[in-house]
């Protein structure tokens, strides 16, 4: 807790803008939440009297709910408002929205939106906090840091792992986070896919791009997949799911190329028999499950550091 002193923004809008003490200070707050998740009495006074808005217009379920958990655990109040019932389906502008939930006594804002861009635009007229819960093929800044959490859980460091994010790399806002978390945390990141979703580009990130799933696998300390991202896509980057299934899911023929230590990783929601097949997905190595009881340490961490500047109270911490 000694650092969190050391933070100072009121939003977390992306991991590309952090730097590797930032992102280290949450992971270390995240580890000191862990500890209180895991007891009988979960809950903590930390953000009593204070009111989180999880503000999603776009669909979602693990983020949504652990976001609510990580709050409740917290003891905030928390309001959730989704698409299908914010005032934005009778023509309010979304800066007119995030005002008004403001104007409600809101102390901070967490938003899914399918536009790139959203949080970080309204962060420019909006005082209270705002934590970005994915926006469009963006970022996902608080999953990337619950992978790099559930990964040092494992590894102690990341220093020199070999990490290969596998699947639907060109519409991930996923990929794009863990690309910058596992980088500035000292990971050697590995791209791998066919070449119309993992183009030659994404080299410029400092990471490897493969198009063959054994070489891009078999040295890998971990692998991540991701599922194809459908309803971001405007045109077929393959002939069908079943040719990517044949040429780039993990079955467990595959998984005799894996070193037999890899970690398997999924940030949900899976898509069984396409991009991993059950087995593997339920198995010893797979640590999909932790990735998820993480996720509420991570947001309970995130959340508690930006509250903290957003009061100015951090020289005196939030109570735990």
């Amino acid at each position: 807790m000694e650092n969190a002193s050391k933070w100072s923004r009121k939003d977390l809008i992306g991991i590309e803008e952090l730097t590797r003490e930032e992102i280290e200070i949450i992971l270390e707050m995240a580890k000191s939440f862990k500890a209180t998740i895991e007891r009988s009495r979960k809950k903590v006074p930390t953000l009593r009297g204070k009111t989180i808005v999880n503000l999603f217009l776009e669909p979602s379920t693990r983020t949504r709910v652990a976001f609510e958990v990580a709050a409740k655990r917290l003891s905030a109040d928390v309001v959730t408002v989704q698409g299908s019932s914010s005032s934005q389906v009778k023509g309010e502008t979304l800066k007119d929205t995030a005002l008004n939930i403001q104007a409600l006594s809101a102390d901070m804002i967490i938003m899914r939106h399918s536009a790139a861009g959203a949080p970080k635009y309204l962060s420019k007229y909006i005082d209270v906090p705002i934590i970005n819960a994915g926006d469009g093929a963006h970022e996902h800044p608080t999953q990337a840091l619950l992978d790099a959490f559930t990964l040092i859980e494992r590894f102690g460091s990341l220093e020199g792992k070999r990490i290969t994010i596998l699947g639907d790399i060109l519409f991930s806002r996923v990929a794009r986070s863990n690309i910058w978390a596992l980088t500035k945390l000292g990971a050697e990141v590995t791209l791998a896919g066919p070449s119309t979703l993992v183009p030659e580009r994404f080299a410029k990130m400092g990471v490897h791009v493969c198009h063959d799933l054994k070489t891009s696998i078999k040295d890998a300390d971990a692998v991540m997949l991701l599922r194809i991202q459908r309803e971001r896509q405007t045109t077929t980057h393959f002939p069908s799911l079943g040719e990517y299934t044949a040429l780039f899911g993990l079955n467990k023929k595959r998984l005799e190329w894996l070193k037999e230590d890899a970690l398997i990783m999924h940030p949900g929601p899976i898509n069984r028999g396409v991009e991993i097949d059950s087995d593997l997905a339920d198995s010893g190595r797979s640590v999909i499950l932790d990735q998820v009881t993480n996720g509420i340490a991570v947001r309970m961490g995130v959340m508690y550091l930006c509250m903290g500047v957003s009061e100015n109270s951090l020289a005196e911490p939030l109570p735990l």
